[in-house]
Order: C-alpha cells, then structure tokens, then sequence
C-alpha cells in the first residue's frame, strides 16, 4: 500500500520509531492508569498552539477507556473513511496526521486530494494496522475532516454561483480559534481566495479606525507613511457610501476599497469612479447564495464571505472499520 508523505510539524510528539501515542510511555495511554493533566511533565510532550496535538489531548485524555475495554490490544483492523453525501473534500492530511499522531506505525493511504469533488461512497482514506488506534483517532480526525470538507464544499457553491463573472471569492479573519491556517487552506480547495492571515500583513482601514480618526488629511498621510515605509504591503480602506468612494479614489497608496454593505447600483458607480486610479474593488456584508451573483455583475474584483468559515455545514462522514485478526 502505498503512504503519500505528510510533513510533521515541528510541535510533534518526540517519539522513538515504534513509539505510540498509546503505549505504556505515553501520558495519554488508554488504561486509564496513568492522568494526564495540562501542566503535568507529559504536558510538555504537547504543543500549546499545535491544533492536532490539542484536540487529541481534548479527547483522549487520561486515556480511551471504552476501546481499552473491549478491543484486544493485539488485535488488527483495516479501516476507510468516506463521504455519505455530495461535497468537496478538504484536510485529508491533516487527518492522516491525526492517525499519524496516534499511532506512527500505522499504514494511511490519501486516495483523494483536497479540492475534490465527490458524490458520497468514495474512499478518502485508507487505514491499516491496530484496531485500538483506529478507533482511538477516528473522532478527531473525522471532525478535521467533515469541518474543513464543509468549508470547502460552501466555498465552491460560491464560486460556482457568481458564474463566469471574474470576481473572486474570498474568505475572512471569521474563523475558528486556532485552525485558521486550516482553514484558510480549505477555502483555496474549495476555489475561493484568501484575504489577509491576520492583522500584521496587510493594511484594512474599516469603519471603526475612520470613527477613531475622522480627520481625512491625517489618513491620507498616514496611508501614505504607510506605502513609503513598506512599499509592498497592501492597504485598503472601507467605504460605506460614495462620498467616501470619491475621497478615497485620490489617495493614491489605496490600493483597494471596500464596499460595505452597498446596493449593487452604488457599487457599479463606485468602480466607475476607481478603474482610471487603477484601484481594485471589494463587496462585503450580507453576501449569501441568492445575491452574490448580482454583486459579482456589478464588475467588483473580490467578494468577501464570512460564512465560509464561521457557517459551514459539516459533511457527513463515516469511518468503515473491518477487523483483519491479530
């Protein structure tokens, strides 16, 4: 069977070849013997911001009581996770790394890539070796998994909903504590685009930063300091109105403007006022399935949507296990 390569994070457990994250070592053993507890000298074992490491000390705890109960420890088992419905798959290794976690010595088999597409009953995922691995990852990486497919199945409707319009689809800061890097990537699978990571690499002047200073000129030297200081960073600046728009359209350090909340015939006068400044255009605020057409119409470059990562419906996924011996 062959087992495409998964790069280990740097916060991995420390283990020696053979070594799991079951053993009779591990603070997270399954008899129950041995509590683990934040803090504790197998805490430091963990990485604090490591997203895997921190959901399978979630779930795992002092250990997997039920399957140290009725699963022999020698006992072997062959596994396949699939979709039960249409969807666009998305943290297929990151999955994998959760078995991986667990159990080194299992042998995982990535059948289908991220980004996807599936009709329900294809095998994603394909896992062989001790049953009372399996089973004791099986939950956490099955959430991985149905979240970030569920992200990346609403970010393709999107994308297949604006049609042939050029805009693109973009995602937002709206995300789950701690997997935004995961999440993010399954937006991309899905076809959409990815905005800033987070406050430190790129310049967005919204409408709270212009209450705090409703002076223009300050702004407009300011976002000029800005561009001289790092000449490669992006700046865009909110507008709720097109008097904003106007104003906005003459700083030229802007590199995009944010239409909040407009009626698209706003938005099609705000874009005729930027296209000779070169500027681009974004569309933000209460963008659903049933408008983002008509908004994509309207000639913006980006369309942001929150509810791809802070509303996503997560996909329905099942582990099959089948027993192989001992």
């Amino acid at each position: 069977m062959k087992i495409p390569h998964c790069a280990r994070s740097s916060a991995a457990f420390d283990r020696q070849p053979g070594e799991t994250l079951l053993n009779a070592e591990s603070p997270l053993r399954p008899d129950g013997s041995g509590k683990f507890h934040p803090g504790s000298a197998g805490a430091t074992k963990m990485s604090e911001g490591d997203p895997i490491d921190l959901a399978l000390r979630e779930d795992i705890g002092a250990g997997d009581v039920t399957t140290t109960l009725l699963v022999p420890d020698d006992s072997r088992a062959y596994g396949r996770i699939l979709p039960r419905e249409k969807a666009v798959i998305a943290g297929t290794m990151t999955a994998a790394e959760v078995f991986r976690r667990v159990d080194p010595g299992l042998k995982i088999s990535v059948e289908l890539t991220d980004g996807t597409a599936v009709l329900g009953g294809e095998t994603i995922l394909k896992i062989q070796g001790l049953a009372r691995s399996i089973l004791t990852a099986e939950r956490v990486a099955l959430n991985f998994l149905q979240r970030l497919s569920g992200i990346a199945t609403l970010t393709h409707e999107y994308v297949e909903a604006i049609g042939k319009n050029p805009a693109k689809i973009m995602d937002t800061r709206k995300t789950t504590p701690g997997l935004r890097a995961l999440e993010r990537a399954a937006v991309v699978a899905g076809g959409g685009t990815n905005h800033r990571f987070g406050l430190f690499d790129a310049i967005l002047v919204k409408d709270n930063h212009l209450a705090a200073e409703q002076d223009f000129e300050k702004l407009a030297a300011a976002i000029q300091q800005a561009r001289a200081q790092n000449p490669s960073i992006k700046i865009e600046v909110e507008a709720d109105n097109l008097e904003q728009v106007r104003a906005l359209v003459q700083i030229k350090s802007v590199d995009v403007i944010l239409l909040d909340n407009m009626e698209t015939a706003e938005m099609r006068e705000a874009i005729a006022l930027g296209r000779k400044h070169n500027i681009k255009f974004e569309a933000s605020g209460g963008i659903n399935l049933r408008t983002v057409r008509r908004i994509a119409a309207t000639g913006v470059d980006y369309i942001s949507v929150g509810a791809l990562t802070h509303s996503p419906r997560a996909i329905d996924l099942s582990l099959e296990l089948t027993h192989v011996g001992s």
